[in-house]
């Protein structure tokens, strides 16, 4: 799967059984969009050790899953239903590196 131009993450943690169109219902109900337009969807299990990733290319319908052996996905916090990403975020985030540090600026106190 190629990185995506826009990601949408999931923040509640889903059932991982669910597949193709338990998913794009997810999407519909929560975000009142459909799995149909674009965007990378990413869901993720009550461990944090597992993504799903729905996405349409234009011909069909590709779900993926992600697990890592140590550790836990660097998941966004609770309180908003999604989250978006940028391409180099995503590509953080499914490697299981901290993505919410990318492109903030240094701490003003850094010298060198």
């Amino acid at each position: 799967m190629i990185t995506p131009d826009q990601v949408l993450i999931m923040v509640q943690p889903v059932d991982m059984r669910l597949g193709l169109d338990g998913l794009s219902s997810l999407v519909q109900q929560a975000l009142g969009k459909t799995a149909c337009d674009g965007y990378v969807y990413l869901f993720r299990n009550k461990a944090g050790n597992r993504i799903k990733a729905l996405r349409w290319d234009g011909n069909g319908v590709w779900l993926c899953q992600r697990r890592l052996h140590q550790g836990k996905f660097h998941w966004a916090k609770q309180g908003d239903v999604s989250l978006s990403l940028t391409p180099v975020q995503f590509d953080a985030l499914v490697m299981g590196l901290e993505w919410q540090r990318i492109g903030l600026p240094p701490p003003s106190q850094w010298q060198v």
